[in-house]
Parts: C-alpha cells; sequence; structure tokens
C-alpha cells in the first residue's frame, strides 16, 4: 500500500468501458482515488464491410499491414479468419496494441519508440519504398496524418474503416448528473474522441463552469492539443503516453499545489 495515497478520496473519471477499466480503476485506487467508470468512448464494428473484404482477398499483394491501436486488431480479426502465414509484415503504435497482437500468436515487426503517428511515420518512412503497399485498418474517426504521409513518399496505401466510434448514451446521463452535482474532482482523457464526447455533453447542459474546479490529467499531445482547443487547462501530460505514467503526472502536480 501506498504511505501518502495522494488521491485520497478524489473522484477521478475513467474513460473506459468495463473491459478496459479494471487496470486504470485498480490504479487510481491504489492511490486511494475513488474510479468513476463512465466510458467517453465505445467502438463497434461497422456493420458490412464489402471494401475489407476486398483487401482481404488480396492479402497476400501487401508488403505491409498497420494496426493503430488494440481496437483495430481486435475489430479486424472479428473479419479475419486467416492465419498468421496469410498475414503481411505487421506495424503497430502502441504498447497495448502489441500486447494484444501478442495474444493473438503474432508478433509485430516494427514498432516505433514512441506511440504517436508522427513518431511512427518518422520511424517507419525508411522501411517504405515507391510502391510499397499498405494496408491500413482504422477507425471512422482516426487521423488521415499516416495515411498521407506514407503516400507523399510513394507508398500505395489502402485505408479502411472497419469499426465506428461513439459515446454510449447511459453514459452521457451519468457523466451530465455527475458533472452537475460537482462529484468529479480528476477528468482523465486517453483520446481526442473523448475529449470531443464529453465537451458535446457539456455544452448540452450548460456545465462549462462545472469543469473550473476539476483537474485534468491526458495521454498525448493531439489529446492535449484537443482540451486546448476547448479553452481547457491542461494540469498533467506526461512525455510516456500511458495510463501510469498520467496518474503519475496527475499527482505530482496535485503534491505541487498542495505543498
Amino acid at each position: 500500500m501506498i504511505k501518502s495515497l495522494p488521491l485520497l478520496d478524489k473522484k477521478v473519471l475513467v474513460p473506459r468501458g468495463k473491459d478496459q477499466a479494471k487496470s486504470f480503476s485498480d490504479l487510481v485506487e491504489r492511490y486511494g482515488g475513488i474510479p468513476v467508470e463512465i466510458p467517453l468512448i465505445a467502438f463497434r464494428p461497422i456493420e458490412k464491410n464489402q471494401r475489407l473484404q476486398d483487401c482481404l482477398k488480396v492479402l497476400d499483394t501487401y508488403d505491409w499491414i498497420i494496426f493503430t491501436s488494440n481496437v483495430t486488431v481486435e475489430t479486424f480479426y472479428s473479419f479475419f479468419d486467416g492465419g498468421a502465414a496469410s498475414l503481411p509484415r505487421i506495424a503497430v503504435i502502441g504498447k497495448k496494441t502489441d500486447e494484444v497482437l501478442h495474444c493473438k500468436g503474432l508478433r509485430a515487426d516494427f514498432v516505433p519508440s514512441a506511440y504517436v503517428a508522427e513518431s511512427f511515420v518518422e520511424e517507419f518512412l525508411p522501411l517504405i519504398d515507391r510502391g510499397t503497399r499498405v494496408l491500413l485498418p482504422k477507425g471512422n474517426l482516426a487521423r488521415e496524418y499516416i495515411a498521407s504521409a506514407l503516400t507523399e513518399a510513394g507508398a500505395v496505401v489502402d485505408e479502411v474503416v472497419i469499426y465506428e466510434t461513439y459515446m454510449p448514451e447511459e453514459s452521457r446521463v451519468k457523466l451530465s448528473q455527475m458533472l452537475a452535482d460537482h462529484q468529479l474532482d480528476i477528468l482523465t482523457f486517453t483520446s481526442p474522441s473523448t475529449v470531443d464526447h464529453l465537451m458535446d455533453v457539456v455544452r448540452e447542459n450548460g456545465l462549462v463552469q462545472q469543469l473550473r474546479n476539476c483537474v485534468i490529467g491526458c495521454i498525448g499531445p493531439i489529446t492535449e492539443k484537443k482540451l486546448h482547443d476547448y479553452g481547457l487547462t491542461v494540469h498533467a501530460s506526461p512525455v510516456e503516453y500511458t495510463v501510469k505514467e498520467m496518474m503519475k503526472s496527475l499527482i505530482a502536480f496535485l503534491e505541487k499545489t498542495s505543498g
């Protein structure tokens, strides 16, 4: 047990669903906080994906497949029933993505040193030649940066939307109630979409003032920029883009301000 319990009795928004929230919530509790699980983002495979099926038929013609998240891996495998032998070389972004791949008995051929698109592209470009064929399965709200940069370098990139991102209705109701009652002390964000979804609820219900007393932490520069675009102050944004490091940064901020 951690002696100081730096998050003692603070209610921390955990913006993930129950399947993904456990390790996050356990970390909050370890530091004495009270995790409040409200998934700001959920994913569902698109109903029909003829384009993906067409790409899968010619999978052996690709040089690389890029998985940008664990959700992308899981969703891809809900459509794909082939074995590892039929896959091209695999590139991933993110520690969790790599772990999910390992669970499926696969190994990534390329993992960047930092888990953001810009670092991925910078380190991956030396592996790209003119005409290199790349399959990029993604979500409906994914950035265009990777595909654009690789195309500019001469690669032939096939982007395929395989899942959509949404905010569950029950999350909207719970979030609105808790913000209105000042029941959240710390807000955490793991992607730009989580910021957009929370702010949709905030604006719909006139809750902007309720955010002023909240401490805000996030993962990644794109998420941080999104928060700034909404005029919000970011109190913790770690150099390493993991939940664990975000919690450490939040605690460092709280200890600094309380001291």
